[in-house]
């Protein structure tokens, strides 16, 4: 199948993903030739589902008006795990494939790749007739690929200028449209989101094509610097201390057992262990959950802007919003202030999708999804060809009735700083590789339990209920009596990990001995 070429209907796989399109995404003109939608992707940094009002996990003070009415116009998905931490999220975005499924990529902040072996599907909706866009972060090697998979780039590209790797809001260098980079003033939240608005209402683009735009706030990454017009929201706010912030905490592996990210401070609240203080000077719990969330504010103005271009331009209704994140983030769930670890409170991200006329309204779908599964949806929505082996799902029916029978569990991986056959085999000295305080560790979501395996010889594996206990606390593999569901939960990752080709799936570390039973 030759990557980028257009669908005709009939043709195999390729026709039916064009039918569903038209079928679905075209509303009511379904039985005319589909006008082909635009796509604008909103993809925020280490973001936390609970920074956001919508979700009930959020604090009742947390206000987030725009992306809440987003909510409102389309589906909310209670439970999505967009990635593990910023560059494999956004390796995963680009190409369909978790991190063992990515030839080439490696390093961290400073990471690289090679294009032909590891192309990117925006090019593929360029060579299909979209006007392709990319503002804001980027992490996936100097590489950003201007003139191949984008049209049209405001970019802060880290990894090609590592002296200002750490401008996250402030004097930031930008690369317009593959020129050499410049110096921006300004809060970048506020940049970023007008060089978008300036995209939607058509000032760089061809407007006889539709448009793909991926716009990367680098919001609401440490160290989370709200707007100044934003420092005094949210004064004084009530923050729940989680339940195991302080170690040890049982029935965890090692590495999560003894974590101790925070300590009690001299009023008895959580402070950072290490002392990293907000903008107030303060290094409190409730001090970087306001911050954060006050962080939150300007991207929540932003979504309003956009949405309002798109309303004001007449592409309302002919444009699929996606709002998500590369990562969550833990402040104080089971003792981190990380992204990362496997747990839900590291790792889940707001993620809401919306198209008036098109999408059902005000609905949530507690399906979990992953980042994978977005690949296969834009392309099917496209009209586009599938160019390689996707490891996600097309999300169409979810969208189409969120309650439906979804059969398909969800696999996650983290392999550190590793990608593709790197990673078949695992360092034995997990805490000698780079981000090495966390292992790496592959989870599989299935129905209402979630199975953990810590890639550590002799290590416990975990499993969780989803239903009654959904902040992962009690460590079913421990028990006796769900060994028959630990083995058959076992055995389906081993068999998603083969269905996805994933190297290391022969060579996975034996779990302990008497944490269920031994065994590969």
């Amino acid at each position: 199948m030759a990557a980028g070429s257009r669908v005709r209907p009939g043709a195999g796989l390729a026709g039916v993903l064009l039918s569903l399109a038209a079928f679905f995404f075209a509303g009511p003109a379904a039985a005319a030739p589909a006008v082909r939608p635009n796509i604008l992707l909103i993809y925020t940094d280490d973001q936390s589902h609970r920074t956001v009002g919508c979700y009930p996990e959020a604090p009742d003070w947390v206000e987030t008006p725009h992306i809440d009415a987003l909510a409102r116009r389309g589906v909310r998905f209670s439970h999505a795990y967009t990635g593990t931490w910023c560059a494999p999220s956004r390796m995963t975005l680009l190409t369909g494939r978790l991190q063992f499924g990515n030839e080439s990529m490696g390093g961290g902040v400073r990471s690289s790749y090679d294009p032909a072996r590891c192309p990117f599907w925006p090019k593929v909706f360029r060579q299909g007739g979209y006007y392709t866009g990319q503002i804001g972060k980027w992490h996936t090697g100097p590489d950003t690929g201007y003139g191949r998979d984008w049209d049209y780039q405001a970019v802060w590209n880290r990894p090609g200028h590592p002296e200002n790797l750490a401008n996250y809001y402030y004097d930031q260098l930008i690369e317009f449209n593959g020129r050499p980079a410049e110096l921006v003033k300004g809060y970048s939240t506020d940049n970023y989101t007008n060089w978008a608005v300036d995209f939607i209402r058509g000032g760089p683009r061809d407007p006889g094509k539709p448009w793909f735009l991926w716009l990367c706030y680098g919001g609401v990454h440490l160290p989370a610097t709200p707007a100044e017009r934003h420092l005094d929201a949210h004064p004084d706010p009530e923050v729940a201390v989680p339940a195991d912030i302080y170690p040890p905490r049982e029935g965890k592996p090692a590495y999560a057992r003894d974590r101790a990210d925070w300590v009690p401070g001299p009023d008895g609240r959580p402070v950072t262990k290490d002392g990293r203080p907000t903008v107030t000077g303060r290094n409190r719990l409730q001090d970087w959950v306001r911050q954060t969330s006050q962080a939150t504010l300007s991207i929540d103005e932003g979504v309003g802007r956009l949405i309002e271009a798109l309303r004001e331009s007449g592409q309302l209704e002919n444009t699929l919003v996606v709002f998500t994140s590369d990562n969550g983030f833990a402040w104080g769930q089971h003792g981190f202030r990380h992204k990362m670890a496997p747990y839900d409170d590291n790792l889940r991200t707001p993620f809401i999708v919306s198209r008036p006329g098109t999408v059902p309204e005000g609905k949530v779908c507690a399906v979990p999804v992953g980042g994978q599964d977005l690949a296969p949806t834009f392309l099917a929505l496209a009209g586009l060809e599938v160019p390689w082996p996707l490891h996600g799902r097309d999300l169409a029916p979810l969208l189409r009735e969120p309650g439906a029978p979804w059969p398909h569990p969800l696999l996650m991986a983290m392999t550190g700083a590793r990608y593709g056959s790197d990673t078949k085999v695992i360092p034995a000295d997990w805490r000698q590789q780079p981000y090495g305080d966390i292992p790496w560790w592959l989870s599989l979501t299935s129905g209402r339990y979630k199975y953990i395996r810590t890639l550590v010889e002799g290590e416990i594996e975990e499993l969780y209920d989803r239903e009654t206990d959904p902040d992962e606390l009690r460590n079913l593999a421990l028990e006796p009596t769900q060994r028959p569901r630990l083995r058959a939960l076992r055995q389906a990752l081993v068999e998603e990990l083969r269905r996805q080709g994933a190297a290391m799936v022969d060579n996975l570390p034996e779990v302990r001995e008497g944490a269920g039973e031994a065994g590969r």
